[in-house]
């Protein structure tokens, strides 16, 4: 059985998005370009697998300017809160080894607020550059690496000068957003077992799937921001692990956002278009669909700043 054609059709979705944003402005500015100064690569030891090695993670910190201003006499600086920043499956470089427009404009954002954030590598120092194009279950990279890496990031966070690691949050998209609820889930043993948990878990699109037919414990309150019309990550899932459930969520709020009309990837600015390359998504075989709304975009970081802001306490 072939795939339902999407509605309303991309055609009619495209015209509707540019009226939106001629009329209404809804798509943000961009944001400025951070000072050099204001980012540091960083690496860090992560668990590599079940056999006791190590993985030496790359990560770009992005400090807020406050953090970077000189401190004189008896000012301290009071220690910040920091954001953990986790990409989906097509990698966090562009063609330039560079953190990719997403997480630059992210961190920007978090920086804004005056919080810290920290943008992981979990593909390159694996030899990895992307995830998409590769069957689910064939990967050389899955949620167990990924869990590691974000656990492994949180405890680096919180060692450092200026960070307050009480008041951490972790926020990924699509695979990486799929990693969110795995290192916060506490019927995973690692994570059950760490000294550092963040306040909040924010999840754009992820793949639900895993964690509802595994079983979901949360250690933290946790946002879920998915599309309606995602034919890659649905929303289904997610939508039934944020149902009243009978086992003890421990009082945390499991919530979810779903967008109409939005797809993979609505946060972004990018057109509307089929991706036949990935094999993966709810019609295998038949490609998905990614591409920015800007309704969605705009309304999904107003709930994102909103629950990191409710988190920190302010």
């Amino acid at each position: 059985m072939g795939r339902p054609v999407p509605t309303p059709s991309i055609a009619a979705w495209r015209a509707g998005a540019l009226g939106l944003i001629g009329l209404l402005g809804l798509v943000l500015p961009a944001r400025a370009q951070l000072a050099p100064e204001a980012v540091e690569r960083v690496q860090f030891p992560a668990p590599a697998g079940d056999s006791g090695g190590t993985v030496s993670l790359q990560a770009w910190w992005y400090r807020p300017p406050a953090a970077l201003a000189p401190v004189s006499g008896k000012d301290v600086q009071k220690p910040q809160p920091a954001v953990l920043l986790l990409h989906g499956c097509g990698g966090m470089l562009n063609r330039r080894g560079q953190p990719a427009e997403r997480m630059r404009e992210y961190a920007a954002l978090l920086n804004e607020q005056g919080w810290h954030a920290l943008a992981v590598d979990s593909l390159t120092p694996r030899g990895e550059k992307e995830l998409c194009t590769q069957r689910v279950g064939t990967r050389k990279i899955n949620q167990n690496d990924r869990r590691r890496d974000a656990l492994a990031a949180l405890q680096w966070l919180a060692a450092q000068p200026g960070v307050d690691g009480q008041r951490l949050a972790l926020l990924g998209w699509s695979h990486g957003g799929s990693a969110v609820l795995a290192a916060s889930n506490l019927r995973h043993a690692d994570v059950a077992a760490t000294k550092v948990l963040p306040r909040l878990s924010v999840a754009f699109y992820p793949g639900c799937g895993s964690d509802l037919r595994g079983g979901y414990r949360p250690a933290t309150d946790t946002l879920m921001l998915v599309g309606k019309a995602d034919d890659w990550t649905p929303a289904a899932p997610c939508q039934a692990l944020a149902a009243p459930r009978s086992d003890a969520s421990g009082g945390r709020e499991v919530r979810v956002v779903a967008y109409d009309g939005a797809y993979h990837g609505f946060d972004s600015t990018v057109p509307l278009r089929l991706r036949t390359d990935v094999p993966n998504g709810v019609y295998p075989g038949q490609g998905v669909h990614v591409g920015g709304h800007p309704v969605a975009r705009e309304q999904s970081r107003k709930e994102l700043l909103a629950a990191l802001n409710k988190a920190f306490g302010r």
